[in-house]
């Protein structure tokens, strides 16, 4: 297949840090490749992949100081596409509402993964383009009322194999949160556990621009370097050695996340994770196995005194199990041959409809 994938421009494929869409754009495209697919990535020009890569800007968004109007290489990136829209087979889209108005002038079918949530703006668009091809990330991310064309949903996944495992958690013994720092990660229930459990608490992840006056109230105040340890954005390898090393992986998230990386990473390293019952979280934890499903700070101090009863080795095996990148690709290959198939099918009925109205007359 000929196959075209559009990944957001303000960040690079892969990420070298912090970037859940990118990521799972970057595994899924390089898989793609390697099953034989002609596949161009239209992302970032410092982004790393093994398709073709084509872009509007040489590096990520964010990383250039110059750009005020970051919406208008969107635009450009989005008509690029669709300009040579006749040269793929399908194109799969991973930037929300943006590629929908595109997407409805051409003849080659889209697919678009919904990575976000819907809010009473952009829900407008996505009810006027209903009728197009969407993908849930989870089951709990659909909203039912809208009446979506779902074609199906297809959970994200890792490279596992990237992920050191580790058989046992770090002495002294500590608790980790990974995620931004805003008040829908969760960072200021993550520090009220700890403080509530006596546990020493290891804090990454990046702060963005909007949420940096929560960081300075209700997070910094209570960083003392000890107990409470702030160790900012963090790469791979560190992610890998924070989540892994600990006891458990702290999610207590305050909004219904479409789907956390972050838990599937925590337990391909080995540790569980204590998470708040809301979004995917039940998708992806196996509760009492993989970790713990809580309602309340209080459910989570329950959850810390159970952690032990827990294997590790369990917690690994569920991610492989379910969350892989040969899961995430399989689920997709499945996605775009439905789609191509039934498309084919409607221009193949259109074509004769048109053919035996012609000759009627």
């Amino acid at each position: 297949m000929r196959i075209a994938q559009i990944s957001p421009l303000w960040e690079r494929v892969p990420p070298p840090a912090y970037g859940g869409i990118e990521l799972v754009v970057g595994l899924l495209t390089d898989e793609l490749v390697n099953r034989g697919h002609d596949v161009t990535l239209f992302a970032s020009g410092d982004s790393l992949t093994l398709a073709k890569l084509e872009s509007v800007h040489p590096c990520a968004l964010r990383l250039d100081p110059q750009i005020k109007e970051y919406g208008i290489y969107e635009i450009l990136n989005l008509s690029r596409i669709y300009e040579k829209a006749d040269e793929f087979d399908i194109i799969h889209s991973h930037v929300g509402c943006g590629a929908l108005p595109y997407a409805a002038l051409v003849k080659t079918p889209t697919v678009h993964s919904l990575h976000g949530i819907f809010t009473p703006d952009n829900e407008k668009l996505f009810i006027h383009a209903r009728q197009q091809n969407f993908v849930s990330i989870s089951q709990s991310q659909r909203e039912p009322r809208l009446n979506l064309n779902y074609v199906a949903t297809v959970y994200n996944g890792i490279d596992v194999n990237r992920f050191e495992f580790y058989p046992k958690a770090d002495h002294p013994p500590y608790l980790a949160f990974l995620g931004r720092m805003s008040p829908e990660k969760g960072p200021h229930l993550a520090i009220k556990i700890a403080q509530s459990s006596g546990w020493t608490l290891k804090m990454a992840g990046k702060i963005d621009p909007v949420d940096i006056e929560y960081f300075e109230t209700q997070i910094k105040p209570y960083i003392d370097g000890e107990q409470i340890q702030f160790l900012g954005e963090a790469n791979h390898a560190q992610k890998n050695i924070l989540m892994g090393k600990a006891v458990a992986t702290l999610f207590p998230i305050t909004w219904k996340e479409p789907f956390g990386l972050v838990m599937i990473e925590s337990m391909a390293s080995g540790t569980p994770v204590i998470a708040m019952s809301l979004g995917s979280a039940p998708e992806i934890i196996s509760h009492g196995r993989s970790g713990f499903l809580c309602h309340t700070v209080e459910d989570c101090l329950e959850s810390i005194r159970q952690i032990s009863q827990l294997n590790r080795y369990e917690c690994r095996e569920h991610v492989l199990m379910n969350f892989t990148t040969q899961r995430l690709s399989d689920g997709y290959e499945f996605v775009y041959k439905k789609i191509l198939s039934e498309h084919y099918s409607k221009n193949s009925f259109t074509r004769s409809v048109a053919i035996n109205q012609l000759n009627k007359h």
